[in-house]
């Protein structure tokens, strides 16, 4: 079984801030935020900085208008307004400029009452301060900025495709994923989809497992194929097999199999994956 990078940057947040990846699963804030305040620079990302009513939580509301926007979100948690946290507010709002209109920006205190369901949600309250926790449109956690991290964030880093995105949001809800990598020009690609498909709608593993598309041509997607080691120049169908928290366990050109794609979670199992790795459930689910 061999780790992939996709989640390197998203599993650091989640080692560090200690959250239940059961815990990652968004809903929908109940109330939007008031129109943003954005700076005069064309490229900066506009930055939420309060809630419709005192009471609302910003952290919510921030959510809830990215995803609205299809934005990636960098959140700003704090603790007090000492020199090291206005530093790093600097920075961050330095850095937010280099990405443009891809992401927006918001800041809370941890402290805040407001607050309080939103920080247990995510287990801020034992994550290091200053921290930045950077989501995408639909709610995965794509990275953590802290520490030394905070002197000079790379932000780009953290921004997500939408495959990428879709990968990240179900391994954080603990689930199995298919990678399925193909085009109108590659071969095999109902062969390919065979096993996939009989994989997905085994009652064993279908409750636990996202099937996830991409084009290896795709502008967007090259990075997140880099990461995978897949060439988006390939002419056959592959299917990369990832399980929780980031593992690559399979990759399968051309003609899938169910009973090789679930060998292959069954090795990864019993390999001694532990708490969170391999399956939904720390190993593979019971057959």
């Amino acid at each position: 079984m061999k780790k992939i990078v996709l989640l390197s940057v998203a599993l650091v947040a989640v080692t560090v801030i200690c959250f239940s990846t059961v815990g990652c699963n968004q809903t929908e804030a109940a109330a939007a935020s008031e129109p943003a305040q954005t700076s005069s620079a064309a490229d900066t990302p506009v930055t939420v900085t309060s809630a419709s009513t005192p009471s609302e939580s910003v952290g919510q509301a921030a959510l809830k208008k990215a995803a609205d926007d299809k934005k990636h979100l960098f959140l700003f948690v704090s603790e007090n307004d000492n020199e090291e946290t206005a530093t790093a507010k600097r920075a961050l709002e330095a850095a937010a400029t280099k990405i443009g209109d891809k992401a927006e920006l918001a800041f809370i205190k941890r402290d805040s009452v407001a607050e309080k369901d939103f920080v247990e949600k995510f287990q801020l309250n034992r994550a290091p301060m200053p921290i930045v926790l950077a989501l995408a449109p639909n709610g995965a956690i794509t990275g953590a900025y802290f520490g030394d991290k905070l002197k000079d964030p790379q932000l780009q880093e953290s921004i997500a495709s939408e495959s990428e995105q879709q990968c990240m949001k179900a391994l954080q809800d603990r689930k199995l994923v298919l990678l399925c990598v193909q085009n109108a020009t590659t071969k095999s690609n109902d062969t390919a989809m065979k096993g996939v498909n009989e994989f997905k709608d085994d009652t064993r593993f279908a409750q636990f497992t996202e099937v996830v598309t991409i084009d290896p041509s795709a502008e967007d997607e090259q990075t997140f194929l880099a990461k995978l080691k897949l060439d988006p120049k390939m002419t056959e169908a592959t299917t990369a097999f990832l399980t929780p928290p980031g593992a690559l366990v399979s990759t399968v050109i051309g003609a899938t199999n169910k009973d090789a794609l679930v060998a292959a979670l069954t090795a990864a199992s019993s390999g001694g994956c532990g708490a969170g790795g391999c399956g939904p459930k720390g190993c593979a689910p019971k057959q």
